[in-house]
């Protein structure tokens, strides 16, 4: 199955582009902008995964089994299955109040049900971007495909929901968190995926990429197939935000398009509150509810496949 972004029409792109630009050169110019903490609510660094700590020992066992099982073969069997859109019938908000039964083993930063994390980093955006409602929702349903690890979505374990993405089908860069555990990766010693640029070619596009499966790659999914009418940024967003060897470390840019690139622009942007914005101080749901759903009702239909 072959998942791909649809390109707006080329003067849609043009104008939000141009809107974009400005936006991110004068949003957070103010006295009142979101700044990011030096430290995590444990007191220690962002996505220090070094630190000796019992959650830190969970999070790189968490890491081993991801990149041991994460091969090619298993992302297409996981884009066949979850393609279907067949485990459930509901509505974002309804998605976003199941999540709260979800808790990330791979943070290292935050262990607070991922309904708070949701409005933690769509509040802090739309206080420095309050004219761009498509980011606000972006930030609010970004990891909504984490339901994929509860039992009614098919129990998947937390190394095919949640963690950094990388692509598959090519070299696994070295970094990617706890890069030594690849080599126990099938794919790891295949000549055909074990090159640089792999079964891929230079310039390609990340939408003919596969990423290892997770809850990005179905929110995507999620959107695209409902019909969702959020701008490509906001697709792309939802799409790579965990792909932190791209968007954090550089690499594998050779396989990216122009597209992409203005795309990418928008999730460095996305990065600093999905990161940061993490806290013990929770947000208050029913205060900011009504607003969220405006938001959902312009960009969603009522009910969606999951």
């Amino acid at each position: 199955m072959t998942i791909s972004i649809e390109k707006p029409m080329f003067e849609e792109v043009s104008a939000f582009q141009k809107k974009s630009e400005n936006n991110l050169r004068t949003a957070s110019e103010h006295d009142d902008a979101f700044l990011a903490p030096e430290m995590n609510a444990f007191g220690r660094q962002f996505r220090d995964y070094d630190v000796e700590s019992e959650r830190q020992k969970g999070v790189e066992e968490f890491y081993r089994l991801q990149h041991i099982n994460q091969t090619v073969d298993f992302v297409k069997k996981m884009r066949a299955e979850y393609g279907k859109l067949d485990k459930m019938v509901m509505s974002i908000w309804e998605c976003c109040e199941l999540l709260n039964e979800v808790v990330d083993e791979s943070d290292p930063d935050l262990d607070e049900p991922q309904i708070q994390h949701l409005l933690q980093s769509a509040e802090a955006i739309r206080k420095d971007y309050p004219n761009e409602d498509w980011l606000h929702l972006t930030a609010l349903i970004h990891d909504l495909g984490k339901v994929i690890t509860l039992p009614q979505f098919g129990g998947l374990p937390q190394w095919a929901t949640v963690g950094d993405t990388f692509p598959v089908g090519c070299a696994f860069d070295e970094s990617n968190v706890h890069h030594k555990y690849f080599s126990e990766n099938p794919d790891f010693h295949n000549q055909a995926y074990n090159t640089k640029s792999g079964i891929y070619t230079e310039g390609c596009g990340l939408n003919n990429v596969m990423m290892s499966w997770g809850h990005d790659d179905y929110m995507y999914l999620v959107a695209k197939e409902n019909g969702s009418t959020l701008p490509s940024a906001g697709q792309f967003i939802i799409r790579y935000h965990s792909f932190y060897p791209l968007h954090t470390a550089g690499e594998y840019t050779h396989l990216m398009n122009e597209e992409d690139k203005e795309n990418l622009k928008w999730l460095h942007v996305f990065n600093k509150y999905d990161l940061y914005s993490k806290s013990k101080v929770h947000v208050d749901v029913e205060k900011v509810k009504p607003y969220y759903m405006s938001l959902i009702r312009k960009y969603f239909p009522e009910s969606l496949r999951w």
